[in-house]
């Protein structure tokens, strides 16, 4: 069971960083930039 649930697990990975795998990416940087923008607003204030 634990061999198969990591085949299917790597396969899945792989198909999943082709299209919604570069949108998460983009989605994480997009939200670490505006968390990072909103932190150095609040802290000049």
């Amino acid at each position: 069971m634990k061999t198969s649930n990591a085949a299917m697990r790597s396969s899945k990975r792989r198909l999943s960083r082709g299209l919604g795998g570069v949108l998460r990416e983009q989605r994480g940087r997009l939200y670490i930039i505006r968390r990072c923008v909103v932190m150095l607003l609040c802290w000049r204030e």
